[in-house]
């Protein structure tokens, strides 16, 4: 028989200690440090898009008051090996980083030009392997341009394959940006969570869903039938 210090659950009450209890515990803590960790990645593309969105607005110019220089560098001819190899060696000789970029095609064997780009900067390559010089145009963006660039920085495009991640600093932002995606899913399915756990907030909460529902669905699928 329990004492009368004891506390027995009313019907329907839930027992505490139990497993949910702990999983809702942890869900609200998780969701707290997931989201104080992803806080200024999130601030970074709010306000990168708004820049993409908006390029109009003259405080955030970057192009216009970009710097750009050109200067000849004499340099040892790469050895023999792929592209990739050989602009590297480039590169290494020069002192400088970035991810590669092929914009062009060589018909001409003596000609290697190539693009290495990383925020705020962008490097067009051109070399004379005859010669053994090569020009470097260098371009230098300001804050703005870093913030912009660093929305859309991937290191690889869809319709070419010859362009892929070549730069380890590309790698470890496009992992960054995936744990950034998975920890803004696990941001979205908890909140739900805690929105559920607390009968009194239902209703509002889930006329917020609702309409937050009917928005994307919008974009995603209304608007092909939009005339």
């Amino acid at each position: 028989m329990p004492s009368s210090t004891e506390h027995t659950p009313e019907p329907g009450q839930r027992l505490p200690g139990t497993i949910r209890d702990a999983l809702s515990a942890w869900n609200r803590r998780l969701h707290y440090f997931v989201g104080l960790y992803f806080l200024f990645f999130i601030w970074l593309f709010c306000l990168s898009g708004l820049l993409l969105n908006h390029s109009s607005w003259k405080f955030a110019e970057f192009w216009e008051t970009r710097k750009q220089t050109h200067i000849e560098h004499e340099i040892v001819v790469p050895p023999p090996g792929s592209d990739l190899v050989q602009a590297r060696d480039i590169l290494r000789q020069l002192g400088l980083t970035g991810e590669i970029d092929w914009t062009v095609t060589r018909p001409d064997t003596n000609r290697f030009e190539f693009r290495a780009s990383r925020p705020g900067q962008i490097l067009d390559l051109k070399t004379d392997l005859s010669r053994k010089v090569t020009t470097v145009q260098r371009i230098d963006l300001n804050g703005w341009g870093v913030l912009r660039i660093l929305h859309t920085f991937t290191g690889v495009r869809l319709d070419d394959s010859r362009n892929t991640r070549d730069w380890i600093v590309t790698t470890i932002w496009a992992l960054a940006m995936d744990a950034l995606a998975v920890g803004l899913i696990f941001l979205a399915i908890s909140s739900v969570v805690l929105w559920w756990e607390r009968p009194q907030r239902r209703l509002a909460g889930g006329i917020a869903l609702l309409l937050g529902l009917l928005s994307c669905g919008l974009f995603c699928f209304g608007l092909r039938w939009w005339y």
